[in-house]
């Protein structure tokens, strides 16, 4: 039997990072607002009420465009796509059909060691509809309104990932380039950016019929379902049986998708253009006044952050945290010597966004302060501090904003580096340790570690223990 090749594509509704609502002079920060306290009458497509296109939001679209590499559409037109739900009063949504804002443009991606470009089919600005709640043991359903009218970029990935691994990569790569680009906050918590993963299994060459499983917003649910989807479908084409082509469901608790309606036919949704909404016309010299003055692309900082000597890993996990990406572009910018600022660009990266998670703070509330900490980086260089030492005033720094040659000297933690007074500790050390001097003299070297602890005990663990170990091997060789 031949293998089963499988087919992912993505579609990704990110929520543009704008002031007020697409068509709407409303509030769009929903988070935290009571519900259906975020409407107006256009919301609510009260006869009469004209929508007027938010102009920030085709902005934020120039700038998803440019960071998925390619150029806006000089010419993009909103259509009405008609369906009946309780959460879209006005019977219809306004979206982009025939004329999106964005075509083409594509993501690099790193998956099993591998680099692979996914290709952008399409990317089109729509307003998304309310949210209805259906409280547990009721008979009926809630409905909030306050997203209704929120301006949504909805972008559409080829057909071009074959893996669970490429899918996870592919989403978090889109969501870099949607929160460096500016165009969106992109908290997967508040639903700022949700996926719909469309999955076919097929051994012909052909694509199968395909699942979408919809409303997922974690990279690892996208992984999750895909692997599921996957490993179900190949199980039902090996008995014989057939792919339902449906939309399913992904239950997080139980790690499975779960089939919610079928799509065997296209609805017809009625579209034709919006009466209300002008075409969008964009010239280039509008296209550059928007990009003007834009900030480092995502590969510009992947590369930088690299250059200074972090490791792929530590790379990705400053991407993730962007107050500490962009600290840590300062603080490359800022330093000279580059061991001095790897060492901080390491403890920044490692240890900051698990300090703020252990003392109960937000990382903008971190003292992140370059000059401090590449003191601290210096202060290691020399040999003035162990790195627990340095470690534990790093801490200190950006709780409390300490200076940290004061703080080291206050609180007794500089090392010992002065060879004299090291030799004397040594010596007491290896007068009463005979039998550990011994075995070293005979080659066990494993031994030397006892005889350096012990020094580090004598000298209250200020003594420096590269030299004391460089010190024992002398007076023993």
């Amino acid at each position: 039997m031949s293998q089963y090749i499988p087919t992912i594509g993505i579609e990704c509704h990110v929520q543009l990072k704008t002031k007020t609502k697409l068509f709407a002079a409303v509030g769009n920060d929903a988070r935290e607002a009571p519900p259906n306290t975020l409407i107006s009458h256009i919301c609510l497509g009260m006869p009469g009420a004209l929508p007027v296109l938010n102009k920030a939001a085709v902005e934020l679209a120039i700038k998803a465009a440019n960071a998925l590499k390619t150029r806006p559409q000089h010419f993009s037109r909103f259509d009405r796509k008609h369906y009946f739900y309780p959460d879209l009063p006005k019977g219809y949504q306004i979206s982009q059909l025939h004329h999106p804002i964005i075509l083409g443009g594509h993501v690099d991606i790193e998956a099993g060691g591998e680099k692979k470009q996914i290709g952008i089919t399409r990317a089109h600005l729509e307003e998304d509809a309310g949210k209805s709640t259906h409280p547990a043991g009721k008979d009926y359903s809630l409905v909030d309104l306050n997203r209704a009218g929120t301006p949504l970029l909805e972008i559409v990935s080829e057909p071009e990932i074959h893996s669970a691994e490429e899918a996870k990569a592919f989403a978090r790569e889109l969501y870099l380039l949607m929160k460096y680009s500016g165009v969106s906050e992109a908290d997967l918590y508040y639903g700022n950016m949700r996926f719909d993963v469309n999955v076919s299994v097929s051994n012909t060459g052909e694509l199968g019929n395909r699942t979408e499983t919809k409303n997922l917003n974690s990279f690892r649910s996208v992984e999750k379902a895909v692997e599921y989807e996957i490993k179900r479908q190949t199980q039902l084409l090996e008995k014989g049986e057939e792919i339902t082509q449906e939309t399913r469901g992904w239950d997080d608790a139980k790690q499975k998708t779960f089939s919610q309606r079928s799509k065997e036919e296209a609805h017809d949704y009625r579209y034709f253009p919006d009466p209300d909404i002008p075409p969008v016309a964009l010239d280039d010299e509008y296209i550059d006044k928007v990009l003007a003055g834009r900030t480092l692309s995502v590969d510009d900082m992947r590369s930088k952050v690299l250059s200074s000597g972090a490791s792929k890993e530590l790379t990705e996990t400053i991407l993730d945290n962007p107050v500490i990406a962009k600290f840590v572009l300062n603080l490359i910018d800022f330093g000279k010597d580059s061991k001095t600022v790897a060492s901080a660009v390491q403890w920044v990266g490692q240890l900051a966004p698990k300090i703020a998670i252990d003392y109960g703070k937000t990382q903008d509330e971190l003292n992140l302060k370059a000059d401090k900490i590449l003191t601290l980086a210096e202060m290691l260089a020399a040999n003035q501090l162990s790195s627990t030492q340095a470690k534990a005033i790093f801490t200190q720094i950006i709780l409390n904003d300490v200076e940290p040659a004061k703080y080291a000297e206050e609180n007794d933690m500089l090392q010992v580096s002065d060879a004299g007074a090291l030799e004397e500790i040594v010596g007491r050390v290896l007068a009463v340790n005979a039998k550990a001097a011994d075995d070293v003299r005979r080659g066990e070297m494993k031994a030397i570690g006892f005889l350096v602890g012990q020094v580090m005990k004598e000298s209250a663990g200020k003594a420096n223990p590269g030299m004391v170990k460089q010190l024992i091997k002398d007076k023993l060789s």
